[in-house]
């Protein structure tokens, strides 16, 4: 590649778009900074690894430097200096010496290198704000890229799937197909793996309609891992907000993101992607100076009351992104439209979403940030998805977020865990979560599809693991099993670890069809892990962020060992697509609706009575049925016509011993078994129950019989 020439012609430019932007002509960079005093913009080679040219940022626009090179194309490669106070007691960091990322960048060049040199105060001195290092870190930092960002979209649009017909799929870009023996192997564990043809057939038969991709912008490794050769494979650790994650990619081009969205589109899947504002990679005081830090730490940041030279921590992470600060609220604002306008992204899902509620240390669900999001044209009609908690006081806010927003209800984890654990004395929270969490969702206006419904996910045990181990075996990551949560509500079903008795595998094979019928027959929105369909393990690793290696992969000769479970997860998906009774948009009303005389929903004993009030709080109580009234459906199609099903008549029994239901007194034809745990696959030999007759459920199971309304 031939020699960059020195940039000669440097024009005021303007302080809007922030980031490096390439107008056909020229590249405009605009750089917020309100207590610097000087900043430098950096240009190095193609590479990266040597600086060729530096400078003066003049313009200064509403604390926005600015300028235009006209000379400047795509593929440039840069970074910036700023020159400013050194008080870490103020709260201000400024280190010339220190290359910094820019914030806005869409695309980088090399990976961050562990060096001492990335701190801003010598590492070893006891205090970091009566220290100052002034070694150069640019050969150890990943450089900004200019691109280009035309692609050819063509008629790509949104699928547009209503939240209460969605099916999600978490997985993450490099596990899905890092271990696919179909797909190429130079893009196996990428984007372009992701949207290659077996990866796309294999998510249409399943019948999911939505991915949701763990982290995927720009991330780096903590030092901690990459010292002792563990990698960041979750990748809640970001440092560019607005570009790809570049471990992902096949080509080294952002353009292949873009084509995995357009791919996925074509096939009508939706892509969601999990991000993470609450915090970045630059950890609390003592951590590296590689962007926010070194650019402005005191508007960026959110310091302590009265020691502004530590970080409020809301988020385990060292430091909390302080979205009260106009500017770094716009830097979040302008990341999510640049997602759904530039990469067509379809949703979002917020790590940690309450630490961006945080107004003056509290929760505010009324924030800054959720009005800024209902008000945004762009924002205000995609999917948000708030994991609803972070780790500080008055964090935890599982309902309380504001309409628009759907959240990761653990409620409904841990109570699904604990019926089917054989707890007792947990039915009447079973039956809340079985039929959309109404009691903390309905109490705001928001609909059952607010609740995003998970048996597992990345964090925590596979289902796998979840019917296989009471406790978690961590230990491959380096901190003695101390970390990963200790309260699994796990059952190994007798045996920790694998099995080779065949009641123990059996049991464990049920348990998982168990899991998984509640799950997709549950009101609200389902979400699965990829690969709890055909029984992935992790080996009892519970927290599992950084295993990249065969621990967390998907093993896909597994799924002809498991073909019976994948079967099965796919007859789940296709039952509930075809029937409106298990997708609702409103919650059950537990009374008799267009003047008839059956209730939309009953609960029903083992002797098919109806359950009293009083019988929901007997600890014993581990088997019940639920009735679900087809004609009682009040639900319209896209085209306002009037939708209806069958009768549904679920039972449950999560009691080690066979339960004989008597079939409830209720008129209509007869019951026919749709379903049922005991049997693989979860068939069953078609056994038909008149009103008055049993139905004999097997211990841990579940069955669903149906009748024409």
């Amino acid at each position: 590649m031939t020699e960059l020439a020195a940039i000669t012609a440097v024009w005021p430019g303007r302080p809007y778009p922030r980031g490096a932007t390439w107008d056909g002509e020229g590249v405009n960079f605009a750089l917020y900074s309100q207590d610097s005093d000087r900043i430098e913009l950096c240009i190095f080679d193609a590479t990266g690894r040597r600086e060729l040219q530096r400078i003066a940022l003049r313009e200064r626009t509403d604390d926005v430097w600015h300028c235009y090179l006209p000379e400047a194309r795509p593929g440039l490669v840069y970074g910036y200096r700023v020159h400013g106070p050194y008080k870490p007691e103020e709260g201000l960091r400024f280190n010339s010496h220190k290359l910094l990322a820019d914030p806005y960048a869409k695309d980088f060049v090399g990976s961050l290198r562990w060096s001492d040199a990335l701190y801003g105060y010598t590492i070893g001195h006891k205090r970091e704000d009566l220290s100052f290092d002034r070694r150069d870190s640019a050969a150890y930092m990943p450089k900004a890229r200019v691109i280009e960002p035309a692609f050819t979209w063509g008629d790509d649009r949104h699928p547009d799937i209503a939240w209460h017909d969605t099916v999600i799929y978490e997985l993450n870009v490099r596990g899905f197909t890092k271990r696919h023996p179909e797909v190429p192997p130079s893009q196996q564990g990428t984007y372009a793996g992701l949207a290659s043809a077996p990866a796309i057939e294999y998510l249409k038969r399943l019948g999911v309609t939505a991915v949701e991709l763990m982290p995927v912008h720009f991330y780096v490794d903590e030092r901690r891992l990459f010292e002792t050769g563990l990698r960041n494979y979750w990748g809640y650790n970001t440092l560019g907000f607005f570009a790809p994650e570049q471990r992902y990619s096949a080509s080294g081009k952002v353009k292949e993101f873009k084509t995995m969205v357009k791919t996925l589109h074509s096939a009508g899947i939706e892509v969601i992607i999990d991000v993470v504002y609450n915090h970045s990679c630059e950890g609390n005081e003592r951590g590296p100076t590689l962007s926010f830090r070194g650019i402005d730490n005191a508007a960026y940041y959110r310091l302590a009351p009265g020691e502004r030279r530590r970080y409020q921590d809301f988020t385990g992470c060292g430091n909390t992104l302080n979205l009260v600060h106009p500017r770094t609220l716009q830097l979040v604002m302008d990341s999510l439209r640049y997602w759904v306008e530039e990469m067509h992204v379809d949703g979002f899902r917020f790590d940690l979403a309450s630490a961006l509620a945080r107004e003056d240390s509290n929760v505010d669900q009324l924030g800054a940030f959720f009005d800024v999001v209902r008000q945004d044209p762009v924002l205000n009609r995609i999917k948000l998805i708030a994991e609803p908690w972070d780790i500080g006081h008055g964090g935890y806010q599982v309902g309380n977020f504001p309409l628009g927003w759907a959240e990761w209800n653990d409620r409904y984890r841990d109570g699904m865990r604990a019926y089917w654990k054989g707890d007792g004395g947990v039915i009447g929270e079973f039956a809340r979560r079985l039929t959309g969490s109404s009691d903390l969702y309905g109490r705001s206006g928001r609909n059952p599809f607010a609740s995003i419904n998970f048996i597992t996910a990345h964090d925590g045990f596979t289902l796998n693991d979840l019917v296989s181990y009471n406790d978690k075996h961590n230990e491959a990551n380096g901190e003695s099993n101390r970390d990963g949560h200790d309260n699994n509500l796990s059952w190994n079903c007798g045996v920790e670890g694998p099995s080779d008795d065949a009641e123990i595998r059996g049991l464990r094979e049920r348990q998982k069809r168990n899991f998984l019928a509640t799950l997709l027959l549950s009101q609200g929105v389902p979400m699965l892990l990829a690969g709890d369909e055909m029984g992935r393990t992790q080996g009892g690793s519970n927290n599992a962020y950084c295993q990249d290696n065969e621990t967390t992969w998907l093993d896909w000769s597994a799924a002809g060992d498991k073909g019976e479970l994948l079967e099965y997860t796919r007859r789940l998906i296709a039952l509930r697509r075809a029937h409106p009774s298990f997708r609702r948009r409103d919650f059950f009303q537990g009374r008799p609706l267009h003047g008839g005389g059956v209730q939309d929903i009953l609960w029903i004993k083992p002797d098919g009575t109806e359950m009293t009030d009083d019988e929901w709080e007997h600890s014993h109580a581990r088997s019940l049925g639920v009735y679900l009234a087809g004609a009682a459906l009040v639900e319209v199609d896209a085209k306002g016509r009037p939708l209806r099903d069958v009768d549904f008549l679920m039972l449950f029994n999560a009691h080690h011993d066979d339960v004989e239901f008597v079939m409830p007194a209720l008129p209509g034809e007869s019951w026919r078994a749709l379903l049922d745990t005991a049997f693989a696959e979860g068939n069953h030999p078609g056994l038909r129950c008149a009103a008055g007759e049993k139905y004999v459920l097997r211990g841990r199971s579940l069955a669903l019989l149906t009748r024409s309304a």
